[in-house]
């Protein structure tokens, strides 16, 4: 009993040692800026902001475990005739397939969503239990999470949402391992229909290796006792959430931590990460987290060694550092590697501009798009940064 209490401790020191650094930035806000003036800010900022709020035609389908899965689809403008360069380009039609990582929801690609419209056809999805997306059955039945489930999910969106033509897949974070997944287990589809691949933010494995920022001290301890303590967290779900309510300011600091990694990140982009990661319900934190420390598709990169590959990181990322991208590219030489510099795990909404270029580049290279396609742009979230490409 004394070895668990210990264990115990050293893992609160080292969660308290994040919740320290969030705490401390949020102390300074407090000297100068009363509850309900912040509390009235996040309310003008959700007002203000129209992130999250584009919609495209609505559908679903169904898992194998019978989860309603939901998605939706942004049609190119139809010239009303039949298109013959089909024939001639083998990419025309191509349909872009977005998928959102851990805490997420396809919102989270609002940026990207919004410069693509008109340009391309493109679907965006909810992983099961995140967002519109139903809860799993499977999991309210015991079962595992896994990331070959979400593999097959997203097999079950592409035969309902695009099943026929070309295919360019994106994925960011756990929608990365995603798109891995899917490879390892239906590679004649990536062989037949696959044009090109964008892994941002992401990892093949050996996520049990990340620090997440904690000292060394105590780490151990906390992989040890971290599933075990949502698990926990999970059983009490009214409790957490009044829990998240009561401590917005030290949440929205910790969010901020390890969403970004610039200090000038437009504060509604910032708010706009705090309700998409808070719209999560704790249970469904806890029923994932697991998956991702016993996640390896290394194997499964080689699926991709014949298309184009983009890989995108950030030198700031806690989540999944850049070294993770760094091992993505050396199974992949022929990928091109871009680092971002100041810039943290939801990149595509700290560095939309740099991120929807890098995806435009590959559409390009793939032929889904023409090289001159005419982009556009919404808004910005934080000052220029530079690139890193990868050697």
């Amino acid at each position: 009993m004394s070895e668990n209490w210990r264990r115990a401790g050293w893992a609160g020191a080292a969660i308290g040692v994040l919740a320290a650094g969030a705490a401390a930035g949020v102390a300074v806000e407090r000297i100068t800026v009363g509850r309900g003036i912040r509390m009235k800010a996040r309310l003008a900022l959700d007002a203000a902001g129209d992130f999250g709020s584009l919609r495209g035609t609505e559908g679903g389908c169904r898992a194998e475990d019978g989860t309603e899965l939901y998605y939706e689809v942004d049609e190119p403008p139809s010239d009303g005739k039949k298109r013959r360069l089909r024939r001639k380009n083998p990419a025309e039609g191509a349909t872009v397939v977005f998928c959102h990582g851990y805490c997420l929801s396809q919102d989270s690609w609002h940026f990207q969503r919004a410069a693509l419209r008109g340009v391309v056809r493109s679907v965006y999805w909810d992983q099961r239990s995140h967002g519109r997306s139903a809860r799993g059955l499977a999991q309210a039945d015991g079962v595992p999470v896994t990331i070959d489930q979400l593999g097959r999910d997203l097999k079950a969106v592409i035969d309902a949402a695009a099943p026929e033509g070309p295919l360019v897949l994106v994925g960011h974070s756990m929608g990365g391992m995603t798109v891995m997944a899917l490879a390892e287990q239906f590679p004649e589809l990536v062989r037949d229909r696959v044009l090109g691949v964008a892994l941002v933010g992401t990892s093949s494995g050996r996520l049990d290796e990340v620090t997440y920022g904690l000292p060394s001290v105590g780490l151990g301890a906390v992989r040890r006792v971290l599933p075990g303590v949502l698990k926990a967290l999970g059983s009490q779900v009214e409790l957490v959430e009044k829990g998240r309510r009561a401590t917005a300011d030290l949440f929205a600091g910790m969010i901020k931590m390890y969403s970004f990694g610039s200090r000038d990140v437009d504060p509604g982009v910032a708010r706009f990460a705090e309700r998409l990661i808070e719209a999560t319900p704790i249970d469904v934190v806890a029923e994932f987290y697991p998956a991702f420390q016993t996640h390896d598709k290394s194997a499964a990169l080689q699926r991709f060694a014949d298309v184009p590959v983009t890989v995108v990181a950030g030198d700031r990322d806690m989540i999944t550092p850049a070294a993770h991208s760094v091992t993505i590219k050396e199974q992949l030489p022929a990928a091109e590697l871009v680092v971002l510099e100041d810039t943290g795990h939801l990149m595509m909404l700290e560095r939309p501009d740099i991120v929807t270029g890098l995806l435009t580049g590959l559409l390009a290279r793939t032929g889904a798009v023409p090289a001159a396609a005419n982009v556009g742009g919404h808004g910005r979230s934080t000052a220029g940064s530079a690139a890193q490409p990868g050697r």
